[in-house]
């Protein structure tokens, strides 16, 4: 059962925007990491602030296979559009909330606050996602499933572009005085707004045919959790679909586009509001792409496409991330690395004329070096005066290198939308649609939530760790991504639509 031409678009179309929006919301909280490791964190250490502010970014993620579990049931027992209906308002309200938060300085007990609306945005994120996937599938005909599903694949690049686009916007039409006082907030008071149109347009959204079809019948599961999981059969191919599929797909995704971010602005110190540029321009430049793997897939099957993507991303991520690093290297004499040295000498008659000596030993292009050595009495130390922290220059590349970055990024993102694209036909093709919901969000969640939500997390805190550089955060992707592409080389059909059964009248 499907629609017409025109009626599949206003599917798409209204599925689309909400889940874009969605996504904008979950992430602008990563899009602004940075400036929120200074606001709700302690600043005594700005490391572990980021740290910390990556693990809450994390945490999002870690909790979306229960919002899964949560949501999947509802929309299997109740519906999918009055499901992901309500997981648009409380996406939508976390984030607003997330902008009203008082400062750390003025409000100790905002880490927690924050903490507490991340999990509310995953466990949203995670009844959102596999409901507008069944969605847009359930009407979607058979032989152009993969295309049409591919359009709400296009969401989640074009919500992290719309939310560096709105940051840049704000940036560029404030002072940084202004911008770093309240203008940050923008983007989350933003969401209010985008959401109430989002909820108008899904308020005239009629049910799945699918779905009605089954619930007219009475055929619609009475306990999808345990159809979905107590059976064997089933089971297998849950997790079948995380370990042959969306692993590997989930930490593609977030090194080709989060990390790659987090080790541009982290590791390779390049100034945000060109970076975010140039990124932006790369993602803008490579969304169609998820849906040209997407309408492949339906020609040449979803394994080949997304396998394919990962082995890219195994052989080519370091020389690409190798690449970018290189770039911070300009010929001008910048600043690439700094050791500090902090050494605190006690006076045995009196602690509070101790002195304290900083040396920072920084390294440049030209391999020269330069060491200074400032010194600190205890009225200095204040910490109003000075901060004994790392400090770096930040790198702004001249614009020759503007096409080599966008490209190597574009690549990046190039072999997200191979992964990507196929995905959802490829989940939903594996589930009946009594269970589907609940069945295709699990594995998903736990692939891009778990897998691949803690990228930029443990990826940056593999590369901070002593005995590191700046690649060593990348084995984590590589190896989950391996794993991956075993296990689906081995066990995963290459699934079309010729070997698709609808099963609406199971």
């Amino acid at each position: 059962m499907s629609l017409s031409t025109k009626g599949i678009w206003k599917v798409i179309t209204a599925s689309s925007v909400g889940t874009l929006i969605e996504w904008y919301d979950f992430y602008i909280f990563g899009s602004l990491a940075t400036i929120i490791s200074e606001k709700f964190f302690p600043t005594g250490n700005p490391t572990t602030a980021f740290l910390a502010t990556l693990a809450t970014f994390a945490a999002g993620f870690i909790v979306r296979p229960f919002g899964a579990l949560v949501f999947g049931r509802l929309g299997d027992l109740i519906g999918r559009k009055h499901t992901f209906l309500l997981t648009l308002v409380i996406m939508g309200g976390s984030t607003f909330l997330i902008g009203c938060i008082p400062e750390y300085k003025n409000f100790h007990a905002a880490p927690y606050l924050i903490l507490l609306l991340r999990l509310l945005q995953g466990l949203a994120l995670g009844g959102e996602y596999g409901g507008a996937a069944t969605y847009v599938a359930e009407h979607a005909p058979a032989n152009k499933r993969g295309y049409y599903t591919s359009w709400i694949q296009t969401t989640a690049t074009l919500g992290l572009f719309v939310s560096l686009l709105v940051i840049l916007t704000i940036q560029n039409t404030s002072s940084k005085e202004a911008y770093g006082d309240w203008g940050w907030r923008l983007p989350f008071l933003l969401s209010i707004l985008l959401v109430l149109v989002s909820i108008v347009i899904r308020m005239k959204m009629n049910e799945s045919p699918l779905f009605a079809k089954l619930k007219s019948e009475g055929k619609t599961s009475t306990n999808p959790l345990k159809e979905s999981f107590g059976k064997k059969q089933n089971m297998k191919m849950v997790l079948l679909a995380l370990f042959g599929a969306t692993m590997g797909q989930g930490v593609v995704w977030y090194t080709g586009q989060f990390y790659a971010q987090t080790f541009l602005l982290k590791t390779c110190n390049l100034e945000p509001t060109q970076t975010n540029t140039w990124i932006g321009i790369a993602l803008l430049l490579a969304t169609p792409f998820f849906v040209f793997f997407g309408w492949l897939s339906d020609k040449i099957g979803r394994k080949i496409i997304m396998l394919f993507g990962m082995l890219l991303a195994i052989f080519c991520y370091r020389p690409i991330f190798t690449a970018m690093y290189n770039m911070s290297d300009i010929k001008q004499k910048q600043e690439l690395t700094s050791e500090i040295t902090i050494r605190k000498i006690l006076s045995a008659d009196n602690p509070k004329d101790s002195v304290i000596f900083k040396t920072t030993v920084a390294t440049y292009s030209d391999h020269t070096k330069l060491a200074q050595t400032e010194k600190y009495t205890q009225e200095t130390l204040k910490p109003d005066n000075i901060k004994l922290v790392e400090t770096k220059k930040l790198v702004t590349l001249d614009s020759s290198y503007r096409l080599k970055l966008i490209s190597l990024v574009f690549i990046l993102v190039l072999f997200v939308t191979m992964v990507y694209g196929p995905i959802a036909a490829f989940l939903v093709e594996l589930f009946p649609t009594k269970i589907r919901y609940t069945s295709m969000s699990l594995p998903y969640h736990i692939g891009n939530g778990v897998f691949g939500g803690l990228v930029p997390f443990i990826a940056t805190l593999i590369t901070v760790t002593p005995g590191s550089n700046y690649l060593s955060g990348l084995w984590y992707p590589i190896c989950i991504a391996a794993v991956c592409l075993v296990i689906g080389t081995l066990y995963l059909t290459n699934r079309k639509h010729e070997n698709v059964v609808d099963d609406v009248n199971e």
